[in-house]
């Protein structure tokens, strides 16, 4: 049981600093999951992101993943689907919990000037954990210069061009299937 009230506690407090969404988070969630409790190794974390990432649906998919992961060896896979509802659980319901009761809150202070600094200073915390994320999945993913090469690349395409970031990650994915990197 102990697996499970650790999944709780995690994603719990994972969800209430979540700001920008799942992905924000994902730093802490990858020291917890993969270094503290050691349920995920540093690549299975990385798949589990890509995977979570590509299929259609909400960018919280990994927590259901890696809460399976944690209840595999607790009781199997029963023990894994447990962990995966719980983890979801656990992310959703306080974050929809507070902002059920800040928007009641905050739509009756709509014109007040600590709204307006509150949502300018949300920008840039959010954007932080964001690039704090991306650097976390890369160190997770990229194991050489040529795959960390390959990262930067993609980067500098996604910044500077306006090619479809779609056509750079089909690229990206023939140039690993082919052993390249």
């Amino acid at each position: 049981m102990s697996t499970y009230l650790q999944l709780v506690v995690l994603f719990g407090s994972l969800s209430l600093m979540s700001f920008g969404g799942g992905n924000a988070v994902l730093p802490e969630m990858h020291l917890r999951a993969v270094h503290q409790h050691r349920w995920l190794t540093d690549g299975q974390f990385a798949d589990l992101f890509s995977i979570s990432q590509t299929t259609p649906g909400p960018s919280i998919l990994i927590v259901g993943m890696v809460g399976y992961a944690a209840g595999l060896p607790v009781g199997g896979v029963l023990g894994g689907i447990l962990g995966g509802v719980i983890a979801t659980v656990a992310m959703v319901v306080p974050a929809a919990s507070l902002v059920y009761a800040i928007t009641l809150f905050w739509q009756r202070a709509e014109q007040s000037r600590w709204r307006l600094a509150v949502e300018k200073g949300l920008a840039p915390l959010t954007v932080g954990l964001i690039l704090a994320s991306a650097l976390v999945m890369s160190r997770a993913a990229d194991h050489d210069w040529r795959t960390y090469l390959l990262t930067a690349v993609c980067t500098v395409i996604f910044v500077r061009t306006s090619i479809n970031p779609l056509v750079v990650v089909a690229i990206a994915g023939v140039i690993g299937y082919f052993g390249i990197v």
